[in-house]
Order: structure tokens, then sequence, then C-alpha cells
């Protein structure tokens, strides 16, 4: 029930509505940022908006929106409506076109706080156990969409091919720009993911650009996990982030 009259929407109608947002991601504990956006689209469920920065499929975000009343689950009487979502979908911008802006991702939200295990590790990603627009939320949005942690599994599901490819890595700091670059070669390589050398240090949870001259290509990539080898070099393990690598080429 909304205040004031509003009268709701169809819950799988979406409005065109150029609302400012301000979106705030954790990406390991010890690393977070906050960037501004505007809305394509919402919905009482979800929205899409354009990142300077990257993200990847069930990540979790908290926003913070001007949110027309009849469109919230909770809130209502507030001046901002804060919410957590998950992102459900992803499309790679280019930049040069999109005023900088590196995805447009479309999120389904899930209430007003993240489950504990992100609290925990907000390297987890999460996904939604249902239609999101059948849950049965709670009076003050606490209760929202069941979630389950996604697993990761493209190391098991492919070949990893030696393939020493030379890359030059670039690191994405807080503040969404490339502040570290290396020029290395990959260990191993597959359509979705990489082992590479690399003297940058970064936990799980991380993003990088890698790009290739001679494939002709640069992806974004999510970092998986890390270690240091016998021979004292470390590798980080990548998983690309929409879009393959083309191994075929």
């Amino acid at each position: 029930m909304t205040k004031g009259g509003d009268k709701a929407l169809p819950v799988r109608e979406r409005m065109q509505l150029a609302l400012p947002v301000r979106v705030h991601g954790r990406e390991t504990s010890d690393f977070d940022w906050t960037e501004m956006s505007r809305l394509r689209d919402v919905t009482p469920f979800g929205a899409r908006f354009t990142l300077k920065r990257p993200t990847e499929l069930g990540r979790l975000l908290h926003l913070t929106l001007p949110m027309p009343r009849q469109l919230r689950v909770f809130d209502h009487v507030e001046d901002q409506y804060r919410v957590w979502c998950v992102v459900r979908n992803l499309k790679l911008l280019d930049p040069l076109k999109e005023q900088g802006a590196l995805v447009e991702i479309g999120v389904a939200f899930i209430g007003k706080r993240p489950p504990r295990s992100f609290e925990i590790d907000p390297t987890r990603r999460y996904d939604i156990v249902g239609p999101n627009t059948e849950v049965d939320w709670s009076k003050d949005g606490h209760a929202g969409p069941a979630l389950v942690e996604k697993v990761n599994t493209h190391q098991q599901r492919e070949t990893r091919h030696i393939i020493p490819v030379s890359v030059v890595i670039e690191a994405f700091d807080e503040k969404g720009a490339l502040s570290q670059a290396e020029n290395t070669v990959t260990e191993n390589l597959s359509s979705h993911g990489a082992s590479v050398f690399t003297s940058i240090r970064l936990p799980a949870g991380r993003f990088v650009k890698i790009t290739s001259d001679q494939y002709r290509i640069s992806l974004l990539a999510a970092v998986r996990s890390s270690h240091t080898g016998v021979d004292g070099v470390t590798r980080l393990h990548l998983e690309f982030v929409g879009q393959e690598w083309p191994l075929n080429v």
C-alpha cells in the first residue's frame, strides 16, 4: 500500500525514468567504490543503468535513488529509496560512444539488507530462486527474493590450453580508473578465463582489463584467485566478463 493515494503500476511494466542513482559496490572486504549514474528504466522489482567500471553477473550492489513512491516496496515516506540489488544481466558498451560507460546492467532488487553471507565475504555472487516479481515482500522490505550462491565452475567446465600470449594487465582502482598496468604473458588460456603471470597484487573479487595486440582484443575480467608458484612468480586466475576469448582466431 502506498502513501498519498498513489496508484501502483503493474509489476512487470517498465518505466523509462532517467533518475539519478548512487551505486555503491564492495569488491572485497577492504575495497569499495561509489559511482553516480542514471536509470534507463525501472520497475518495482528492478532497474537498468550504466556503469563506468566493471561488475559481473551475481554481484550485489547498493542503490540510493529518488524512487517514485508508487514503485516502492518499502520506505514510502523516505526522500531516498535505499535498496540492495543483484546483477542479473550485463551488456558491454563502447566507452567512446557511451560517455565513458563500460557496461549496461539490469538488476533485481532484493531488499533493505544484503544476505549475511555477503557481509562476511563480499566476493560472493548470487542468483535469484524463482521469478522476482512473485516474491512475498515483508512490510518493511527486510524479506526479498530467495538467493542462492553461485559456484565458480569456469575452471572445471573447459580445458585450459598452455598458450603463452603477450598481454597487458590493468587494474581498476576505487575511482574506476586504470591505475596499475603491466606487460606480461598468459600461463594458460581458455575461452572463458586465463592464468596470467604478474607482479600486481590483487585479491579475489577485483577487476582488471586484459589486452592482447596479437588477438586485437581487450576484455574485462574478474580475479577469482591468485597463487605463487614454486618459481616464486605470482599468477592471477581470471574469468572474463561478458565476452569470450577468440581462441579460433
